[in-house]
């Protein structure tokens, strides 16, 4: 007598849902803490709500959104089994794009890809973009995890998320504000954030043949430490300037570099002149571009160079600027100036050689 095929079923093809459930509880603690006044209910439903009645006391609210990932710096997470910091990249980089048009971050969703869920290991990734939130005084309303085997290995993962934030249209920041003699505030970076991995991992690890686990004096740390140290979220400190002394825009260092990012937010007719002699870039930098022979100005174009934000203000605000941020343990110094544009080919660029 023949015995009778087994028919196909959602866990027979790679999905396990009771795995699923089991993060979802795991998560939900690191949710909670990043609970604002506005939200309904928790997580579970299908979608997060929040209260949008807390906007009537604006005028004319103006909702920002962002979107964005991590990149192959996921992929360093995964070698090195370290999974509740690269939530902390996730949220600054939407965050912190956010708040460069002078909104308060409200609330964030994420999506997390996995080949194979491994309840705790969603858990963490969950814990550290909680964490983020509440660095960036943002709520995490919702998410989805998604369990693609065939499609990923059973430890490769991705994360991407979205946000959204207020701004009153009259406080909006932007090309708009900014004046001929304004400074340009620089803040520095905790190192690589969550950009130019791919040339970071091609140096690293196919030029030098390094490995995560070496041991790296000019870091005083493993090089897998190093590599993954979570991206700054200057959210609140963004604010906190705008609330203290006269804003006039912000610009998020990220792909592209410096002077790209910080052009897409100078007017036509004027121009950001940056002196690199005002700052030292932290040692990771000078390591990637000799062990990779990279030029300067290709690493100046895909890595941040230890700024991370930068912010235009009036040269009378500088000084009061400078000591609200450095009060909030911001290391920040003015790097450049706005100037007339003569015949630059960009909106901003970097003169001078680094200090020392």
């Amino acid at each position: 007598m023949s015995e009778t095929p087994t028919g196909a079923s959602y866990a027979a093809a790679g999905v396990d849902i009771e795995a699923g459930d089991r993060a979802v509880e795991l998560m939900k603690d690191w949710v909670r803490k990043t609970r604002r006044p506005e939200v309904l209910g928790g997580i579970g439903g299908f979608a997060g709500l929040f209260d949008a009645s807390a906007l009537k006391g604006y005028e004319r609210p103006l909702l920002a959104s962002a979107t964005d990932g991590v990149g192959t710096k996921v992929d360093l997470a995964r070698q090195l089994g370290v999974y509740d910091t690269i939530g902390h990249d996730l949220v600054a980089m939407v965050m912190d794009d956010i708040v460069v048009c002078g909104a308060e971050p409200l609330f964030m969703t994420d999506y997390i890809c996995v080949g194979k869920v491994h309840p705790e290991r969603v858990a963490a990734i969950v814990k550290g973009i909680a964490e983020g939130c509440v660095l960036a005084g943002c709520a995490l309303v919702g998410g989805e995890t998604a369990e693609h085997p065939g499609l990923l290995g059973p430890d490769d993962f991705d994360v991407a998320g979205a946000g959204t934030g207020v701004v009153e249209a009259e406080r909006l920041l932007g090309p708009d504000r900014i004046r001929e003699g304004d400074a340009v505030i620089a803040m520095a970076s905790s190192g690589l954030h969550s950009n130019g991995y791919s040339l970071v991992r091609h140096v690293v690890f196919d030029r030098a043949g390094w490995s995560l686990d070496r041991e790296v004096p000019e870091f005083g740390r493993t090089l897998g430490e190093e590599l993954l140290e979570p991206t700054k979220i200057y959210s609140l400190d963004c604010l906190m300037l705008t609330r203290t002394t006269a804003v006039h825009a912000f610009s998020h260092i990220t792909g592209g570099g410096l002077a790209a990012n910080l052009a897409r937010v100078i007017p036509d007719g004027l121009h950001a002149r940056i002196d690199r002699t005002t700052w030292t870039p932290a040692p990771v930098f000078d390591l990637i571009g000799k062990a990779g022979q990279v030029e300067r100005l290709e690493l100046e174009k895909t890595l941040n160079m230890g700024v991370g934000m930068m912010a235009v203000v009036p040269a009378g605000s500088v000084e009061i600027a400078l000591t609200t941020l450095r009060d909030r343990g911001v290391d920040a110094w003015v790097a450049g100036e706005i100037t007339r544009r003569g015949d630059e080919a960009t909106g901003a660029t970097l003169t001078g050689d680094y200090a020392a």
